[in-house]
């Protein structure tokens, strides 16, 4: 088997396990509309805390650090919790890591299964099973369906993270309206993807006479799992039927589809900017009108629909979900993404009353708080009506969970244009991915010859070999 090596440095540990040593309901919380509710088992088992919580994030909370203040008011208003929430600009993951090695102490923290399957080899989180199963509020199906728990406990059923929204899956997104104006069928095959991308590319679709458009833009290697669905390939890595570990990307049956992306790129179809694009330039590419698909996020497609609405509410815009490109037998293979969760630290000094706000977090005004945001900064209240602001539409309904699990609570607006059949493809092709410990090393290598194979430094078969044998050589597949 793979050795589930530890990337977190030693200081990290040392520091959280120092700390340790060193310092050894179905109800909602205040609803929006003032009336005072309570939490009876969470608030019993947390009065003789100190109702205060230290956390970091790295979506949930404001748009800007000076409505992530009144985020921090808006959760003491709701719960009376007293809360300081470090949510850093960029580069979460490292600024987290650095935070905890240097010493600080976190009450809660939002981190990726990724990050908590590190952090539990760790010894350093909170097992919180016997607390979810008490709990009347994740613990009922209605608000956390009792399979989706499968995906965040570990081979011995332990829990240590809870959801802190639904997580949707990935594909390719494209313009709709691009399609419709060049008289082009939705792409099902990889060849059907060539011809569409091209045509995105020679013949002018955003209509200013000049050749300046492209079919595809990535952010790098981000979410390709709809194209190498083509060659039936999973994303990062796979478990063969003898027990080890694989990395399908390395195989040669990966091959293909880099010759595929390779064409695209020697061709100018594909922005040959990809492998240093990040996310955001990728979007603001497809919303300016310079490229015709892109590799995203479910929510994105009604989060870039309603983007240009606002900007021009006559606007042909319109943004669409893809399955991805069908294999030989006519399937699809889409991702889905791993959930972000919430967990608390080991060393965390409020730990009670941490499990107080995650299921606070799971009900309708936890939910509302993440989905809509500020009472009288993003929203007011009409007649028991959720009315946005102008801030609020800017914020698309999104302050880290624009959607949820609870199917007690109705989205005010219901889904934003094209994410009911974006999830749609999800909920029919996308599957978890497997994603141990040692992923982030792996990734540096597949990113690495990846990017060879498609820039056509390096044949895509040689760029396999050698991405394999660096793979096995660093004991990092079987």
């Amino acid at each position: 088997m793979v050795k589930r090596k530890k990337f977190i440095s030693m200081i990290m540990a040392v520091s959280l396990l120092g700390g340790v040593l060193a310092g050894c309901s179905s109800n909602s919380g205040n609803s929006a509309s003032g009336d005072n509710k309570t939490t009876p088992t969470a608030q019993a088992d947390s009065k003789n805390e100190e109702r205060t919580l230290k956390m970091m994030t790295g979506v949930i909370g404001g748009k800007t650090p000076e409505e992530n203040v009144k985020f921090e008011k808006e959760i003491e208003r709701l719960t009376g919790i007293k809360v300081t929430m470090d949510k850093p600009a960029s580069d979460y993951d490292q600024k987290l890591l650095a935070s905890i090695a240097s010493g600080e102490k976190y009450d809660l923290l939002q981190v990726s299964k990724e990050r908590m399957n590190t952090l539990i080899d760790q010894g350093v989180l909170t097992p919180l099973t016997d607390q979810v199963k008490a709990s009347k509020v994740l613990s009922d199906p209605s608000v956390i369906p009792t399979d989706e728990w499968d995906q965040v406990k570990t081979k011995d059923g332990q829990i240590y993270g809870v959801f802190t929204k639904y997580q949707g899956g990935t594909m390719p997104i494209v313009r709709k309206d691009w399609l419709d104006k060049l008289n082009l069928p939705e792409p099902k095959t990889l060849d059907d993807y060539y011809n569409v991308l091209k045509a995105f590319t020679e013949q002018d679709p955003d209509g200013n006479g000049k050749k300046d458009t492209y079919g595809l833009s990535t952010a790098g290697m981000y979410e390709l799992q709809g194209f190498f669905s083509a060659a039936g390939l999973k994303q990062r890595y796979v478990e063969t039927a003898d027990g080890k570990l694989d990395v399908p990307y390395s195989t040669d049956a990966a091959i293909p589809v880099y010759e595929w992306l390779n064409k695209l790129y020697k061709e100018g179809i594909l922005d040959p900017n990809f492998a240093t694009n990040d996310t955001g330039k990728m979007r603001n590419m497809f919303l300016s009108d310079r490229v015709g698909m892109i590799t995203y996020w479910d929510a994105w497609v009604g989060m870039l629909n309603n983007t240009r609405k606002g900007q021009d509410p006559q606007t042909t815009f319109e943004a669409k979900g893809l399955p991805g490109a069908a294999d030989a037998n006519g399937n699809y293979m889409l991702r889905r993404g791993d959930p972000d969760v919430w967990v608390i630290p080991a060393n965390a000094e409020h730990p009670k009353t941490a499990f107080e706000f995650i299921e606070w977090w799971n009900t309708q005004d936890g939910i509302m708080l993440g989905s809509l945001g500020i009472k009288d900064e993003d929203y007011t209240m009409d007649n028991g009506k959720y009315v946005l602001t102008q801030t609020g539409k800017e914020h698309a309904s999104d302050h880290g969970v624009p959607f949820w699990y609870n199917s007690n609570v109705e989205a005010p607006f219901g889904k934003l244009p094209g994410v009911q059949e974006a999830q749609d493809l999800v909920n029919k092709y996308a599957t978890l991915e497997l994603t141990p410990p040692n992923w982030s090393e792996a990734e540096k290598i597949i990113n690495e010859y990846s990017f060879k194979a498609i820039m056509g430094e390096m044949p895509a078969a040689d760029a396999v070999k050698k991405m394999r044998e660096e793979l096995k050589a660093k004991k990092l597949i079987d």
